[in-house]
């Protein structure tokens, strides 16, 4: 998802909860299953608590949120995410977790700071109206998490400042998180920050998961973690497994797009297979986000999507 067009056309235009639609990749599915392996049943409940978002089966479903949460509970997700959950009315946020809760459907992430994620310098600078803005932004994300039972936020750091030394830049970034840990640990809440490529997102500060990851660590907090996008991470820097090795004990989101074309698992060069099989061998119990396109339009194409994930679920 482009977050910087979603910031420019307002919080009001995230209801919907879609992303926009691509060129079709050359496959929806995962390469066929290792002999002997049973792909995952329609219906049947994944290994993974994978989340998709709204839209993503709404030729199925229909526009309604809840009719969306519905059938995708009947086709066994157990995990939802809405990065725009915050644009959202208090009372559909309301609507929206209590059909969560009766359907057994954990939320995931939304993006908390919308407001200054992707502003100049807004981690890197030490400037106090940086600063007041960002925790402004955390105190309203506070509610919304309480209203829809999210454990998990998404953060994004703002623009680099080529003109200080990395020194400084790394240490006005830990202030930073220091003071938005102290306003969400009384509630359980964890920011993840979400390194982006320099491809898609030019000019941010946070691209790489050692420089998430030494973040954390300065930190030192259970509310500041990182998102490990694959589909980011697998453009800048690859090797997935051993990054994901080295960070693991500060990662608490996942969230997926093959590449190139940020659709299902299955449509570009990333296996998929292999990840999800590291990830669940390690014990992981969190989400895992599908932030992606569908590589195909219409019903054909989110049952391609489901195939795709049933395949790649089986290890």
């Amino acid at each position: 998802m482009d977050r910087r067009s979603l910031l420019k056309s307002g919080l009001a235009a995230l209801a919907a909860g879609a992303l926009p639609g691509a060129p079709a990749a050359a496959s929806a599915a995962a390469s066929p299953p290792a002999a002997g392996r049973a792909v995952r049943a329609r219906g049947e409940e994944f290994q993974l608590a994978y989340a998709p978002h709204f839209g993503m089966f709404e030729q199925h479903a229909g526009p309604d949120p809840v009719a969306q949460l519905e059938w995708a509970a009947a086709e066994g997700f157990r995990a939802w995410e809405d990065n725009g959950m915050a644009g959202r009315p208090p009372e559909e946020q309301e609507r929206i977790a209590r059909a969560m809760e009766r359907l057994s459907i954990r939320m995931g992430v939304f993006v908390a700071n919308f407001g200054t994620a992707f502003q100049e310098h807004t981690f890197t600078s030490g400037k106090q109206d940086a600063r007041d803005n960002f925790l402004a932004d955390l105190k309203a994300a506070v509610e919304v998490a309480k209203r829809v039972n999210a454990r998990w936020a998404t953060i994004v750091l703002g623009t680099d400042d080529p003109s200080l030394p990395a020194g400084f830049k790394h240490a006005h970034a830990v202030e930073m998180l220091q003071r938005g840990a102290e306003i969400c640990e009384p509630h359980g809440l964890v920011l993840v920050m979400e390194p982006l490529n320099q491809r898609d997102h030019p000019g941010l500060y946070l691209r790489t998961s050692d420089l998430a990851w030494s973040l954390c660590k300065a930190v030192g907090s259970p509310s500041v973690k990182i998102l490990f996008d694959i589909y980011h991470q697998s453009i800048s820097e690859g090797n997935l497994i051993p990054n994901l090795r080295h960070c693991w004990d500060e990662i608490a989101y996942f969230q997926i797009g093959d590449n190139p074309g940020r659709k299902e698992p299955g449509t570009g060069e990333v296996n998929y297979r292999n990840v999800f099989r590291e990830i669940h061998g390690r014990g992981f119990q969190g989400v895992l986000g599908m932030e992606h396109g569908n590589a195909r339009p219409g019903k054909e194409g989110e049952l391609a999507l489901l195939r795709a994930y049933r395949e790649a679920d089986t290890f």
